[in-house]
């Protein structure tokens, strides 16, 4: 088809035209809004050798757990702010944090790490070392494994309603270090080393057990997150970063690894993360590894309020330990109907996706829900599916513990007519659970 120029050339005269206006308009806008602004002091800084946020920028951590004696005996434990993050990539500054001891401060000239036991040579690698090394940068989610308890979802001790306070003790960043084969082959495995005990610096040394065949496949020793070094409350200098496995495993401030022969079921393993479970008979599981397929949506999200009627993007994080997020559906009335939606890529393994659902509010009730599924096929369930799983009853017994290792629940976020969200994990209207 044949266009002639002159019509091109009036369009554009048009397009033009039309975008000036709007910039005028733009321009007188902004004077009004600047005559009426409130005059504030502007002192000359710069340039700044590492750049603040904006002062209008309240984005930030809170704490994980009820004020107490109990804050006083660990570390920090916040959570990261996930209804006002964007994108998949958890800014450093605000990566959720659970520690269990203090946090050590070390000179980055004197760290080593030891690598010894059923080894034919014993080495210590300097963080010059492992600089030096041939390094991997890989995007990978990280996730507490108390993450999301049901006994938070209105537990009497704990006062939570944000997706933050429900669900922040997970983050996503680039990781920046050397493959752990690499330094293992370095060493020189022996035959029948087969599991790794990995120890902290903090003050208590925290310990745990990994098998040797996760350590081989894609475990890495990491020195830099998004970009920069780690932060002292992320493990520098060193950390491990084990991928798709439950937080316990990449150990902070890492000092030393042994090879095994024999899972040591440290202390940390046995006291802290081991929780009964109803269907092994009101006994523990040695080792959770994997964390399960998981999606929220963020926005809107609990302690929000959607402004009126119209229209509103829904967006979420999904995310799985065995691999690619493949799909993740939506549904605004609890799980009765289902849209597929969006994912924005890039999209990697073991790591956040993000998810989109346009959708326009009627201004009645509604109930906001999303479920994933993984590259694997395994698909989010709901509550009560999960509670079937461990041999209880959702609504009788979860509301009142604090603490369910892997829970990986669908959560359902009401919107009510003045346009506020609510945590709706728990079913009081005697309906099933989407």
């Amino acid at each position: 088809m044949e266009t002639k120029s002159g019509d091109s050339r009036s369009g554009r005269r048009k397009f033009l035209g039309r975008a000036a206006l709007a910039g005028l308009a733009a321009g007188a806008a902004g004077k009004v809004q600047a005559a009426e602004s409130e005059p504030r002091e502007v002192k000359p800084k710069g340039p700044y050798p590492y750049a603040d946020r904006s002062r209008f920028v309240k984005m930030g951590r809170t704490n994980d757990y009820p004020k107490g004696p109990f804050q006083a005996m660990l570390g920090p434990r916040q959570n990261a702010p996930l209804g006002d993050q964007t994108g998949i990539i958890t800014p450093a500054p605000v990566h959720f944090v659970r520690s269990h001891s203090t946090l050590p401060d070390t000179d980055p000239a004197k760290y080593k790490l030891l690598i010894h036991g059923m080894v034919d040579r014993a080495l210590n690698f300097t963080l010059e070392d492992l600089q030096r090394l041939p390094s991997e940068a890989r995007v990978h989610f990280l996730e507490c494994q108390g993450n999301s308890s049901p006994g938070h979802h209105g537990h009497k001790k704990f006062d939570f309603v944000t997706v933050q306070d429900l669900h922040g003790g997970t983050s996503c960043s680039e990781w920046t270090g050397v493959p752990l084969s690499v330094l293992l082959k370095e060493c020189g495995v022996q035959k029948g080393g087969t599991w790794l005990v990995s120890e902290s610096d903090d003050a208590g040394r925290y310990t745990y057990t990994l098998p040797m065949a996760k350590a081989m496949e894609d475990v890495m020793v990491v020195y830099g997150q998004n970009g920069e070094p780690l932060r002292p409350d992320q493990g520098y200098p060193v950390r491990l970063m084990v991928p798709g496995w439950e937080g316990p495993y990449s150990v902070k401030w890492l000092r030393q690894i042994k090879v095994v022969d024999q899972p040591y079921m440290a202390w940390d393993e046995a006291m802290a993360h081991s929780i009964q479970r109803p269907d092994l008979g009101e006994k523990a599981r040695w080792y959770h590894f994997e964390m399960p397929v998981k999606s929220l949506i963020t926005r809107p999200s609990g302690g929000q309020q959607l402004k009126g009627p119209g229209f509103y993007e829904i967006s979420g994080l999904a995310w799985s330990g065995a691999g690619l997020i493949s799909k993740v559906e939506v549904s605004t009335d609890g799980g009765k109907t289902w849209k597929l939606a969006k994912i924005q890529g890039p999209v990697h393994k073991k790591s956040y996706t993000r998810f989109t659902l346009p959708w326009t509010w009627d201004g009645n009730e509604a109930m906001l829900v999303s479920r994933a599924t993984d590259e694997r096929g395994d698909v989010q369930p709901s509550i009560d599916q999960v509670a079937k799983n461990w041999g209880i009853k959702a609504d009788d017994e979860w509301p009142t513990a604090e603490h369910a290792f892997h829970f990986n629940a669908t959560q359902r976020w009401r919107v009510t007519k003045d346009g506020k969200l609510h945590d709706n994990m728990y079913n009081t209207s005697g309906s099933s659970h989407a």
